[in-house]
């Protein structure tokens, strides 16, 4: 039997998961899990890098600790988010994607290169937190100078494991400088910006195999195996774990993002205007729009009725008769200081949610109605009517979210409770 080590890492927690093939079907434990969040320094949300590494290794240990032949290794976590480095050393601190310094890089960039331009060269949506606005903030704070690597997070962390630096095409893509016709990094656009040309490397395909872990590293852990590349976006793997012929899916965890396989690019003037992306895939793209997603519930629940579950959070939904919605997409809800205050300030005093289940009827119904818009744009753009929504993540197991998406979409909505993230990261890793 030969045992794999899927690491699959969220905005909100980690887990890692051992697989293999027995009577012709994927098997998997999850053997390993951890918090993950993040945190606030000097006025700016930020990643703990240096605990990411300490829980991924902690978890490559337990994985030893009962499976101690493992064939290899791969590491997805969310996209966008990246370390530079010099030499061998981090640049901190390591920014969250919520956090919102990238105000005036927006308008550095598009200053530079209208977004037009910028999507018919990438396919890549707008949303403030891309790399590419991250990374013009960083070139007008000085940031940059002196730096030799740019590293999205799982590569980063893969460097630490092996002592290899490298680059992964999926994840490379969701950073806005990755052409969609050549599929690499792309220089004049790259030079437009004022950005390093040294920075941007050559782009490894899912299945790549970078080498073994360090030997200080397999002495920690317990154990030996080969560290490679999956595809290092989570939702890249996702969507490479959903068990689907044809239909869209929709990826519903802390972000829901719904979308569909494509063959090719899709940079269309209409497809800007409904601000969808086109990210790689495993040999496809992944034409999607991000959906605010459960980061709604999570942030209400967190600050409304911490001590509830999340099935008691659902059914005092279902209990509420309350009709309001609200855009869902809105950028006030992205990283608001209070989220009840966000959802306040949308209404008219006199019609505001009043209870816990009418704030969270109020987000499950608007998170549908989200679903709707999207599906609507996603038919239009690619030009074929879609019967059938694959879900997978968290949200799958939430039967009222899913029975909402059903009755507003109007289509076939199967809904997988699977770790489809980790199924698509043992899947590139058992083709290898």
């Amino acid at each position: 039997m030969k045992y794999y080590l899927a690491i699959d890492i969220g905005a909100s927690s980690g887990r890692h998961i051992v697989g293999w093939v027995e009577n012709g079907a994927m098997r998997t434990e999850e053997v390993y899990r951890f918090p993950n969040g993040v945190q606030k320094e000097g006025g700016h949300l930020v990643w703990d890098i240096a605990a990411l590494e300490k829980s991924v290794r902690a978890g490559i240990r337990a994985a030893f600790e009962k499976y101690p032949q493992i064939e290899s290794l791969a590491i997805d976590t969310w996209a966008v988010d990246y370390v530079l480095m010099k030499g061998d050393r981090a640049v901190l601190p390591c920014y969250a994607y919520r956090d919102d310094r990238t105000k005036t890089a927006i308008e550095e960039v598009h200053g530079r290169v209208p977004f037009a331009d910028l999507y018919a060269r990438t396919g890549i949506q707008f949303q403030p937190f891309n790399t590419v606005y991250q990374l013009t903030d960083d070139r007008m704070h000085g940031r940059l100078e002196g730096v030799t690597d740019f590293l999205m997070i799982p590569e980063y962390l893969s460097y630490r494991l092996t002592g290899i630096k490298a680059h992964e095409y999926t994840n490379a893509t969701t950073t806005g400088l990755v052409n969609a016709a050549t599929k690499t990094y792309d220089r004049e656009l790259i030079a437009a910006l004022g950005l390093p040309d040294a920075l941007f490397g050559q782009l490894s395909a899912p299945g790549t195999a970078l080498g073994c872990l360090l030997p200080e590293v397999a002495a920690e852990v317990g154990g030996n195996t080969q560290v490679i590349f999956c595809a290092s976006h989570d939702t890249a793997s996702a969507v490479e774990g959903i068990p689907m012929t044809d239909g869209a899916y929709l990826s519903s965890g802390t972000w829901s993002l719904l979308g569909a396989k494509s063959k090719e690019a899709i940079c269309t003037e209409e497809a800007r205007r409904a601000n969808f992306s086109n990210e790689g895939g495993v040999g496809y793209f992944r034409f999607q729009k991000n959906i605010m997603g459960m980061w709604l519930i999570q942030s209400l629940k967190k600050e409304l009725c911490p001590d509830m579950s999340y099935d008691d959070v659902m059914h005092a939904a279902q209990e509420s008769a309350f009709s309001g919605m609200v855009d869902a997409d809105d950028a006030r809800f992205l990283a608001p200081e209070s989220m009840r205050a966000a959802f306040d300030g949308w209404f008219e005093a006199d019609k505001r949610p009043q209870t816990v289940g009418d704030y969270f009827r109020c987000a499950y119904r608007s998170l549908a109605q989200s679903y709707r818009l999207a599906l609507g744009e996603l038919s239009t753009c690619m030009g074929r009517r879609f019967d059938t929504l694959y879900i997978v993540g968290g949200g799958a197991k939430n039967s009222y979210l899913n029975e909402l998406t059903y009755s507003l979409c109007g289509v076939r909505v199967v809904a997988l409770p699977i770790e489809a993230t980790a199924l698509g990261n043992l899947t590139v890793q058992m083709k290898q």
